[in-house]
């Protein structure tokens, strides 16, 4: 690989930790744990027997109740080592460009939402509501796939032995990342694939990143009213671009260098509204009471709280917000927040929730429509406020 000239650590507190560690722990006790490691990585690799047993343990800690058909596990490994080579075939019979323009849309009326709500902010000082302005009118755009398809030309695959494969495509993501070391940062590289549903902003990019997988149903859908799409994918989009006006977003400039633009007393009112939503939060519990750990998810759930809100203004201000009708007995509105429902709709099994609820700085799916509806105006408005009242008092961020 290239020279290393010098090393960035991110995180000085794990390396502290780590460094303990070192100091307090017998050398047997580390082999068999990196024994361990190197087992576990490829056990869904090797022969049935391995398979079977690291099967066994995901039953233990995650809950898992059957092990998934052989195809999808090996779909899996596939995505893996050269997923942009799916990706790019998912693009073709999935995103057609005529929804990329609905996609941007949307986007781009969440954008002049949050152009809005900067300018007219109450807690947000002049010298940094204009550094705020400054890097909102920098954040990159990405939607659905990437400029540049990455060239697998180099990986080797053949048909003799599965886990030499899995190797093979490991040394090739490892050259690859090494051939970075001393060249400018590619800013056009992705780091979700297009058939990936999920989305993320990155902040030493300043972009938002929303792969063609996450803009499929229920997540957004052409053919149906805009208003389910503005509650869905909108808030998606606008959840991912206040993560840019946070207090880890605020780290970076608009250029994503590092370097702290807020003045001190608007931190401290940010942070009143963090502590809103973090004692919000920790009174939620799941299964046998437990409850969430509001500052472990304080961050997300903000982001939630201004995506809701942003898509709301942005719906609101769309050009086909005057012509919206009813649909299915519901109004704009109500439709606007069964979009946001419906796509957090789904299943987890006990043992896996309180996992994640100890470790996950997101909530359950649950607590992430009702904790930040109960928050939103617009839903009493919409729905009333009968069944779920608003927290006292309110919790306000954006």
């Amino acid at each position: 690989m290239p020279p290393v000239q010098r090393v960035n650590v991110l995180t000085p507190g794990f390396f502290t930790g780590l460094s303990k560690q070192y100091a307090q722990t017998p050398l047997a006790v580390w082999r068999d744990y990196l024994d361990w490691q190197l087992v576990h990585s490829f056990a869904s690799f090797l022969s049935q027997d391995f398979v079977d047993e690291n099967f066994h343990y995901a039953q233990q800690i995650l809950g898992t109740k059957e092990l998934r058909p052989r195809w999808r596990r090996v779909l899996g490994t596939v995505q893996g080592a050269m997923g942009f080579a799916i990706g790019r075939e998912y693009v073709k019979q999935r995103f057609p460009p005529e929804a990329k323009a609905q996609v941007l849309e949307i986007l781009h009326g969440v954008r002049a939402a949050l152009k809005d709500d900067l300018e007219t902010l109450a807690w947000m000082t002049p010298a940094t509501r204009a550094k705020a302005l400054e890097k909102l009118a920098l954040i990159e755009e990405r939607i659905g796939y990437p400029d540049k398809w990455r060239d697998y030309g180099a990986l080797e695959v053949g048909r003799g032995s599965y886990v030499l494969n899995v190797i093979r495509a490991n040394e090739f993501e490892n050259a690859r990342q090494l051939a970075k070391i001393g060249r400018p940062a590619d800013r056009l590289e992705w780091d979700m694939l297009p058939q990936d549903v999920n989305a993320y902003y990155d902040p030493s990019m300043n972009s938002i990143n929303f792969p063609a997988g996450i803009l499929q149903p229920p997540f957004f859908d052409a053919k149906r009213p805009a208003a389910f799409n503005y509650g869905a994918i909108g808030a998606v989009i606008g959840h991912e671009i206040t993560h840019g006006f946070d207090d880890e977003g605020s780290q970076f400039d608009g250029h994503g260098n590092l370097a702290d633009w807020w003045a001190p007393e608007d931190k401290q009112h940010f942070q009143a509204g963090v502590k809103c939503i973090a004692d919000l939060y920790s009174s939620f519990t799941i299964d046998d009471g437990l409850h969430l750990k509001g500052e472990l998810v304080s961050g997300e759930s903000i982001a939630d709280l201004g995506g809701v809100l942003l898509a709301l203004r942005a719906f609101h201000a769309s050009p086909g917000y005057a012509q919206a009708q009813a649909f299915g007995g519901f109004t704009p509105d109500q439709q606007f927040f069964l979009g946001y429902g419906w796509f957090w709709a789904d299943m987890m099994r006990p043992e896996f929730q309180r996992m994640l609820a100890t470790s996950d700085p997101h909530p359950p799916s649950n607590y992430r429509t009702t904790g930040t509806l109960m928050n939103v105006p617009g839903f009493a408005n919409a729905f009333g406020p009968a069944g779920m009242p608003p927290p006292q008092p309110r919790c306000v961020v954006w």
